[in-house]
This record gives C-alpha cells, sequence and structure tokens, in this order.
C-alpha cells in the first residue's frame, strides 16, 4: 500500500496515519459533554480573573477535565489583539508547527497544542467525538486566552475541528484560517471519489480511510460528515494546495483532486466573509511548503479580528 501511494497522500485523506488501532470505550456524545468541565474542583478559584495575568510562556502541560494536554507558547500579549492558536493535522503534533508558531509570535501571541492521542497528552479513555475534542480546546482556550478574543489556524483535520468548533463558540472565536482543511463531507467523498467495486491500492486506501473516520486514529476521534454551519460574519481564509499530489492514486487521482477542491469551496459556508486561496506551490502541508502563504493568511485574519 505504502510502496505504492505516497504517505502524505494517505495522510492528508484520512487525516491520520493508518493502521492504528482502537481502544476500548464508546464514542462520546454531545449529551455527555460537559462544557464547564474544564478543571476539576480542586482547581476552580471563583476569584481569579478570567484574562490571565500569567500567561503560558513556553511549553508546559496543564490539566483540563482531568487529562494532561501539553501546549506551547510564544510572544506577548497585546491588549485587544486575538490569541492564535494553531491546531495541527492528524498524525502530528506542537512539534510540527514550531517554526509556524515562532514567526508568528513576532506579531502575536500564538499558542499551540497536542491533542489528546497525540504528541506529548494524554490517551483519551475511548473513543472522541467533535463534542469532546471540543472540551479540550475549550479548556485550552480558558487558560491561554481567558476572555480574550481567539483566532483559530487549522490544518488538515484541525482545520475541520476550528470549523466545526467557531459556530458554537461564537463569543471567543473571532476568525479562522482553514489550511487544506478536511472536507466536511471527507467519507461520502471518498466514497464516490473511490467505487467499492475498485480493486488494488485504491481499495485499500477506500477502505483504511472509512476506518479512520469510525475512530481507528491515534486520537480514537469520530469524524462524521456534516453541513457546514455559520459562525456568522467572522474573517474567514480557507487555503487549498495547488500542486494536485492526490493524482498519484491510480485511475481515481483526479476524481479525488475534484473532490477534495469542492470540499474546500463547502467550507466557505462558516462565515459571510469568508474567502478561498491557492496555495500554488504547495501540496497538503501549505505552512511547511509555502509558510509565507500560511503566515500571511492569519497575520490579515487576525487583524480583521482585532478591528471588529
Amino acid at each position: 500500500m505504502r510502496g505504492k501511494i505516497k504517505a502524505s497522500v494517505v495522510a492528508a485523506l484520512c487525516c491520520t496515519m493508518v493502521g492504528a488501532g482502537v481502544a476500548g470505550g464508546g464514542a462520546a456524545s454531545a449529551e455527555e459533554w460537559d462544557p464547564f468541565a474544564t478543571t476539576t474542583l480542586a482547581e476552580w478559584d471563583p476569584f481569579a480573573p478570567t484574562d490571565r495575568k500569567d500567561p503560558i510562556s513556553g511549553t508546559k502541560k496543564i490539566k483540563i477535565a482531568g487529562k494532561s494536554v501539553n501546549v506551547s507558547c510564544s510572544g506577548v500579549p497585546k491588549r485587544g489583539k486575538p490569541v492564535v492558536v494553531l491546531l495541527h493535522g492528524a498524525g502530528d503534533g506542537v512539534d510540527k508547527l514550531a517554526a509556524l508558531q515562532k514567526t508568528l509570535s513576532k506579531k502575536n501571541q500564538v499558542c499551540s497544542y497536542d491533542r489528546l492521542g497525540a504528541g506529548a497528552s494524554d490517551q483519551p479513555d475511548g473513543l472522541q467525538s467533535f463534542a469532546s475534542t471540543g472540551k479540550i480546546l475549550t479548556g485550552v482556550l480558558d487558560q491561554v486566552a481567558g476572555d480574550r478574543p481567539v483566532v483559530l489556524a487549522g490544518h488538515s483535520l484541525g482545520g475541520l475541528i476550528a470549523a466545526r468548533y467557531a459556530p458554537e463558540h461564537r463569543d471567543r472565536v473571532k476568525g479562522l484560517v482553514l489550511m487544506d482543511a478536511t472536507s466536511p463531507t471527507m467519507a461520502g467523498d471518498i466514497m464516490r471519489a473511490i467505487p467499492k467495486s475498485a480493486t488494488g491500492p485504491a481499495a485499500e486506501l477506500r477502505a483504511q480511510n472509512l476506518a479512520v473516520f469510525q475512530g481507528q486514529n491515534p486520537e480514537k476521534l469520530v469524524v462524521p460528515d456534516g453541513k457546514v454551519r455559520s459562525a456568522g460574519r467572522i474573517p474567514v481564509q480557507v487555503i487549498q494546495h495547488g500542486k494536485q499530489y492526490l493524482a498519484a492514486i491510480p485511475q481515481y487521482g483526479p476524481r479525488l483532486e475534484r473532490a477534495w477542491s469542492a470540499g474546500q469551496r463547502k467550507w466557505l459556508a462558516v462565515s459571510s466573509r469568508a474567502k478561498l486561496s491557492t496555495a500554488k506551490k504547495s501540496e497538503h502541508y501549505i505552512y511547511v511548503d509555502q509558510p509565507e502563504v500560511a503566515v500571511k493568511a492569519i497575520q490579515l485574519v487576525a487583524s480583521q479580528a482585532t478591528r471588529r
């Protein structure tokens, strides 16, 4: 499989490294999610200020809902300016985002974190949902941003998570940058692009991707298809790759490229101020292939969010 199809192609489509098993436990449902359970009772100080006077600097572990979460922050907090929070793709972590974070921190406070099951953070107890991974993101924002506005900049699966999170948290998410974000209908896109009758590497890719979306990935995150919900009029930059590397997949590559491009256009519905651009020299890792494109987009959205 991997000898015939580039690993980057597999990672981009299924949002993670293939071959990971699923731990026991059921997926967390929206009904089970407690949006207020960002800290334990013993850690809660009702008299503490919501806007931290001692912001996190460097890399440290913080406790959220009983789990250890690895967080990295750099740059100086500035009054009125949003905190930029970077969300990595599946199979990655804060280390992958380090160079981007360092560059952005010259003008903004910038933080990133390892989601449960990724990097140096704890493993989830069982299958995760968008609600449960959103709970961890809320806890991170509580500790790194307090009541300051936030701009979320996500790559691949991180972009999908950011775009799903923003509509429910309009009070704090004031801008989005989606860097080749996983399509909101990726599972359906793959099933349409690669038919069930496919054989060989394409059939394996189809089966592995569908398994991954059901939770067979390091984060144990179940990734269902869904409609794009609006986050209002926040500034949004959607950046898609320009080098058609998915064409490496025999026979079905062109279909997958068209499906991916259509998925990027679907994300424009997340805001009435969303704009789509193409990183012409980039494959999936836009912030690695063309870091200046990612930096420019994030700084633009951060400045627009400041003026709101």
